[in-house]
């Protein structure tokens, strides 16, 4: 397939750390052509100027923000944008006839006001709003086919609730007893000025909580999957750390199982057969715990499961690379599904190890 057969795809935000790594995955993809990157703070600078690292591949350079122009030229935008302004773009963007594929928290939300209690702003985008689909194509793969707006998952949501969909679905859990207790490296604090508890001097040889207590704005986008995966209301503990390393989520979850008499095979089989088509999560075999390494440069979700008899509590563990999984490679994968191409398709499935 030569370039002239290939879908044009801009980015906007392309400088920020989920641009970079969509940037590398389209350079990569068969079907795809990078023409445009877009941004307000880095306009005007060769791309090559912010990432020397891919002077030999990029070319491009980076130009100011025309939605009109933007979709004149791609076929499908990702949008790499601070929380608030994907909804100003996103109407437009489906006018000209392109996809559109949300990176921010704009579009996660089904109630509007959830997420204005949350984010903020003055949201007048209330046509478009109900099209979005949550981009998570191990729980919603068949309404993404067929969307032209994804709202993406954040990437603790990603985390959590690939470790929690087969107990809520099942009716394993009493949903109220779900407790996440995730991990995450720094480079999920994005690429901006420095603030000082991301600094090395800060964040080395540490570890800590944050926005504890149900204050973390991905609480009302895991509790809303939640819900609609148990069919009704559930509220979560959800409680987040900084662990001094770039990459990674860990999410450990525990909850109370409804029946004590099953065993961690049985989970093993439920959780294998939940997955079973699902390429980009690996089961791991009864007794293996995941790690952040063997996601690392991936789009894989790795999970494992014990189950505690004598507390009654199952704990599953979920590994995935915040950055791809947990954001722009899940973002790839949501669009070769709206693309109708292999779910796989440009995306990288092996980490380097160690």
């Amino acid at each position: 397939m030569g370039d002239s057969e290939r879908i044009p795809v801009g980015i906007v935000g392309a400088s920020g750390y989920g641009g970079i790594q969509l940037v590398r995955l389209l350079l990569d993809h068969p079907k795809l052509e990078l023409v445009y990157l877009g941004g307000e703070s880095t306009a005007g600078k060769p791309f090559a100027e912010l990432y020397p690292h891919l002077g030999h591949r990029v070319n491009l350079s980076v130009e100011s923000v025309d939605v009109e122009a933007i979709g004149d030229r791609c076929q499908v935008v990702f949008l790499s944008l601070p929380n608030g302004l994907a909804y100003k773009m996103a109407p437009r963007l489906l006018d000209k006839g392109c996809k559109v594929l949300d990176l921010s928290a704009d579009y996660r939300f089904s109630d509007l006001q959830t997420y204005k209690t949350w984010y903020g702003g003055d949201r007048d985008d209330f046509a478009v709003a109900p099209r979005a689909v949550y981009g998570l194509p191990e729980l919603y793969r068949d309404r993404i086919a067929e969307a032209q707006l994804v709202g993406c998952p954040g990437c603790y949501p990603t985390a959590s609730l690939l470790g929690l969909a087969p107990l809520l679905k099942q009716g394993l859990i009493i949903p109220e007893t779900a407790i996440i207790d995730a991990k995450s490296g720094t480079s999920g604090g994005g690429r901006q000025p420095p603030k000082v508890d991301m600094l090395l001097a800060e964040a080395d040889s540490s570890f800590r909580a944050y926005n504890v207590g149900g204050r973390h704005r991905h609480t009302p986008e895991i509790e809303q999957v939640c819900s609609d995966l148990a069919g009704h209301e559930v509220l979560v503990q959800f409680t987040p750390h900084l662990v001094p390393m770039v990459r990674g989520i860990l999410a450990t979850i525990y909850a109370t199982m409804r029946d004590p008499g099953l065993v961690r095979d049985d989970l093993h089989t439920i959780y294998s057969a939940f997955y079973r088509n699902a390429p980009w999560v690996r089961v791991l075999p009864s007794g293996t715990y995941p790690q952040t390494k063997w996601a690392c440069g991936t789009n894989l979700c790795y999970i494992g499961i014990e189950l505690d008899s004598r507390t009654g509590r199952v704990i599953v563990m979920s590994a995935i690379d915040n950055l791809l999984k947990g954001q722009a490679g899940q973002a790839l994968q949501c669009l070769n599904l709206m693309m109708g191409w292999e779910e796989t398709l440009g995306l990288p499935q092996l980490t380097f190890y160690p």
